[in-house]
């Protein structure tokens, strides 16, 4: 699909015929194509003259955010983030940019593609001539698909940490927790790639980026400081919930073994009193009702009483 935006035609989606697209005096060409085979990109290479190495990076499937330059274009690679059933799915998205050209690429039709199509209504608004500005549409477009990326784990995570403190987590739960706790992770890397990439097109001076348009990377850059400053934020709550739940754990655990313990020592009075009883004195009582006997049960029962007091006083008789 190419679109030409600036001269008298509106800007629209075509189907690109493979030729090489030439843009007004006063515009430019946008093409994107999905590409999950090589030959699309091997047609526009051809029309193009795009580097070798560029297009071998575009086909790959696990490529890192990054901005390379050539000497007629630059390549820019982008990581778009999609919460998915289980975890999280990034699309590759790969920027070729001309002075009158620019050109997306990705391996797949996902919804991502979809809305970044829907962006040329909002960049014909804009009165611009220059291509960098597909740039700052697609890199805008990523990073707004972030933030409900990472509120979708937070409130995960803040409702296992719920959970987590009002009972303990099945082995299911657990597992869940830490799958989080790795897809955080790789996100947070995630970003460093793609902060690192807006640093350089708003900073630097970069071939076919104008000092007009780095601001609005710039802005893209803050938005991104914000996501970044958020998943600190959640990996900090992820660290602080496994160690709570961690010192829970070991709350339980005592807990029961001070109530074992505890009835331990309360059986243990009758056992030792009337074991030595039976070894010592040959004639033990011959009834439980001779006053004898009544008197060891009344020993017995008397320390058992006051032991079952005193624990529970000390607390090791009561579930926490």
């Amino acid at each position: 699909m190419a679109a030409i935006h600036g001269g008298h035609e509106p800007a629209r989606w075509t189907d690109w015929d493979g030729a090489a697209t030439v843009a007004p005096e006063s515009g430019f060409a946008w093409i994107d194509a999905v590409d999950s085979e090589g030959h699309e990109i091997g047609r526009l290479q051809r029309a193009f003259g795009l580097h070798e190495l560029a297009v071998e990076d575009s086909m790959s499937l696990a490529q890192l955010a990054k901005v390379d330059l050539y000497p007629d274009h630059v390549f820019v690679v982008a990581k778009a983030a999609e919460l998915g059933a289980s975890e999280i799915e990034y699309t590759d998205v790969n920027i070729f940019l001309s002075e009158k050209r620019v050109i997306t690429v990705c391996r797949m039709e996902t919804a991502f593609g979809h809305r970044l199509r829907r962006r040329i209504d909002k960049l014909a608004a804009r009165d611009t001539q220059r291509p960098e500005y597909v740039v700052y549409e697609v890199l805008d477009q990523i990073v707004d698909g972030y933030f409900p990326v990472l509120q979708m784990i937070a409130d995960e995570v803040l409702l296992m940490e719920k959970r987590l403190l009002d009972d303990s987590l099945d082995r299911k739960e657990i597992a869940r927790f830490f799958q989080l706790r790795r897809e955080t992770v790789h996100f947070e890397y995630v970003l460093t790639r793609m902060g690192d990439v807006c640093n350089k097109l708003a900073s630097l001076d970069v071939p076919c980026v104008s000092s007009e348009a780095q601001p609005y990377f710039r802005d893209v850059l803050h938005h991104l400081a914000r996501i970044e400053a958020m998943s600190s934020g959640l990996m900090d709550v992820i660290r602080t919930a496994m160690e709570a739940s961690s010192l829970l754990e070991q709350q339980r655990q005592s807990a029961i073994t001070r109530q074992l313990a505890a009835w331990a020592g309360i059986l243990a009075i009758p056992t030792a009193i009337t074991g030595f009883y039976g070894m010592t004195f040959v004639k033990g009582p011959q009834t439980l009702l001779s006053w004898d006997s009544l008197v060891i049960l009344g020993v017995i029962t008397a320390i058992c009483g006051l032991l079952y007091w005193r624990f529970r006083q000390l607390r090791w008789l009561r579930s926490t």
